[in-house]
């Protein structure tokens, strides 16, 4: 296979991604059913209870930053992912026990969005830099992009399934179901052959390591802009449990069923973002801007539309211009970054992509309860906008960028990276 699925040579990355899917797909049923839980079982279609769900859930990205990046830089990746998924099985299974036998209570869901925060703050950048074990360097831009993929394929599939379980055997079965799932990634890495792995150089383990990761992202400007793009979009926009349960629940007074098939529709538009990254054999910081700016049009129009169809149109594109962002921003940082500080800075922009979450979710949570969730979708619009912005400003001083019109033809120049 060439071209966007040219990874899948490689029989590490097959057996891998074969895994992930299905338990991408369990993860996906389980955040849904959480969200509906907490909205409409736990609570009173209060919006900022979810908000809080998730700040604990992401919180844990920050408060743990100085050791996860570490754990991926030292750490044997591989069983590093072995002890999380474990974690993660158990979790899942735990809130679905109490959720089953009518015991869950609203703040059960804090505590194990909590404990599955501080889980996931040790997986991700594990998970986001072991793709790079997995392939050859020339062929991580287009891992990156299927791994994403992937993940958007299950939010496809997870939502819609999870919508259709919760109104006809319970949430609680949702988290079970998830929690089983968790044996197939398991399984696929113990099938990986290591021998074929292609294990990057280990930090060595100094005093100040952690700072190290700071002062080096300092130095690099084009690392500093695409932080503070992911920031503004990560807290103020990535709140889509937050936009589509309340959108789903109060304005079009829809049932679990049509919030799950939203949520899946959405995930249409994320899928053709991420091939249309993994069709690309260089990423480069223009597709950013363009994301960036994509995505506040996109929740514009989300925050006018009439309907339930309307709206799924317009989330098609917020997932399309949501995915080009952020797996244009995971490739480019991985790749311009030197391989011995990859876990550090990538344990920086998870932790800045979703550690903003405990800052975002409550205020938009806030918004959606007290203005309306028309007035929340405006604010994931202006962050969209703020971050193009940010982007377009790198593009003007660093890479000296130039518009003008001549001869009623509209000229543009830029400087190349090397």
């Amino acid at each position: 296979m060439h071209g966007t699925f040219r990874s899948l040579n490689g029989f590490n990355y097959r057996v891998w991604a074969g895994g992930a899917i299905v338990s991408n797909v369990g993860t996906w049923m389980q955040r849904t059913a959480q969200d509906w839980l907490v909205l409409t079982q736990l609570t009173h279609n209060n919006a900022t209870a979810v908000g809080i769900v998730m700040a604990l859930q992401f919180a844990p990205l920050l408060l743990l930053l100085p050791v996860t990046g570490f754990a991926a830089d030292h750490f044997d990746r591989r069983l590093l992912l072995i002890g999380t998924q474990v974690a993660m099985a158990l979790l899942a299974l735990g809130l679905g026990i109490l959720t089953v036998t009518g015991l869950v209570q609203l703040w059960h869901v804090y505590v194990f969005a909590f404990l599955l925060g501080c889980v996931t703050a040790f997986d991700m950048p594990a998970r986001q830099t072991f793709v790079s074990e997995l392939v050859v360097e020339a062929d991580l831009s287009n891992a990156v992009a299927l791994n994403s993929t992937s993940f958007n394929a299950a939010r496809m599939i997870g939502p819609a399934a999870a919508g259709i379980l919760i109104a006809g055997v319970g949430t609680g079965w949702v988290f079970l179901i998830n929690a089983a799932s968790f044996a197939a990634v398991l399984g696929s890495l113990a099938l990986l052959r290591t021998s074929e792995l292609h294990p990057n150089v280990r930090a060595l383990r100094t005093r100040g390591s952690f700072v190290e990761g700071f002062h080096y992202v300092w130095r690099r400007p084009d690392l500093k802009a695409m932080l503070l793009m992911l920031f503004l979009i990560g807290t103020f926009g990535l709140n889509f449990p937050i936009f589509i349960s309340t959108m789903a629940a109060t304005v079009f007074h829809a049932g679990a069923g049509e919030y799950g098939l939203l949520t899946s529709t959405m995930a249409i538009g994320s899928v053709a973002g991420a091939l249309l990254a993994a069709r690309r054999s260089k990423t480069r910081f223009t597709p950013l801007v363009v994301g960036a700016a994509l995505f506040g049009v996109g929740f514009a129009l989300s925050a006018v539309m009439p309907n339930t169809w309307m709206f799924g149109l317009a989330l098609i594109v917020v997932g399309v211009s949501a995915q080009t962002f952020t797996t244009s921003t995971n490739s480019l940082v991985q790749l311009s970054t030197e391989p011995v500080m990859r876990g550090r800075v990538m344990a920086i922009l998870l932790a800045v992509a979703l550690g903003g979450t405990p800052i975002g979710a409550p205020i938009v949570g806030w918004v959606a309860d007290t203005l309306g969730p028309r007035w929340a979708l405006g604010v994931g619009a202006a962050s969209g906008f703020a971050a193009a912005c940010v982007g377009l400003r790198y593009l003007v001083t660093y890479r000296r960028l130039r518009v003008w019109i001549d001869g009623h033809r509209l000229r543009i120049s830029m400087e190349r990276t090397r």
